[in-house]
């Protein structure tokens, strides 16, 4: 899209150029040439006015020198250096466009080539930032990937810990339960030993003979 844009902006500088070239090749001709008008062939006369008998026409866009201005009609002489008159509206300051032609068809050729210059350089340039952004997707896509891969071993793990701290409570209330049932039994033991020693019979001191 950018490379379009630039092509279009590129084309319509380029015909300014060339716009700007036919005024200035115009502007910088003699005072005293001029063009016959590029529309169609003209018919001269051999005086200044509309009476004057035809003696003649000018080819369109033929090149012409002005003698001399009198009213609506301007002296001429042409390629064949007879002098007639023509009408002034019917000649042109620039050079005729068959004139040119030649000239525009050879700018706008080297302007052309320029411009695909430039347009394969932009293309090459496009292309080595999309194999840049297709490199860089690739890479994002894997760091996702593997990004995913240690959320889920995070999850994994969390899930271990939480199961072993669970046995580990399960095995502390175990303990706990057998140092109660432990210390009980001693307790009962000692208890039974408690009631049952009282009654036992006692063995009787013997008595010394003498006494």
């Amino acid at each position: 899209m950018q490379v379009t844009q630039f092509c279009h902006r590129y084309r319509a500088v380029a015909a300014g150029v060339l716009v700007s070239v036919w005024c200035v090749n115009g502007a910088a001709q003699s005072d005293s040439n001029a063009w016959v008008t590029d529309e169609l062939s003209t018919y001269v006369r051999s005086g200044p006015t509309d009476g004057y008998r035809i003696v003649g026409t000018l080819s369109a866009g033929e090149q012409v020198e002005v003698l001399e201005t009198n009213g609506d009609y301007s002296r001429v002489r042409g390629d064949d250096d007879e002098a007639v008159w023509i009408l002034s509206e019917e000649l042109q300051q620039t050079p005729s466009a068959s004139e040119q032609l030649p000239e525009l068809e050879s700018q706008v050729e080297s302007l052309t080539e320029e411009l695909d210059g430039i347009n394969e350089e932009w293309e090459q340039r496009v292309a080595s930032m999309r194999e840049t952004l297709d490199a860089r997707e690739q890479r994002i896509d894997e760091l996702e990937t593997r990004n995913d891969q240690l959320g889920s071993d995070a999850d994994e793990s969390s899930e271990k810990v939480r199961s072993l701290e669970a046995r580990l409570d399960t095995q502390e209330e175990d303990l706990l339960l057998r140092y109660f049932m432990y210390g009980g039994g001693v307790a009962g033991a000692g208890l039974v030993v408690g009631l049952i020693v009282p009654h036992l019979p006692r063995r009787r001191k013997k008595r010394d003979r003498w006494f």
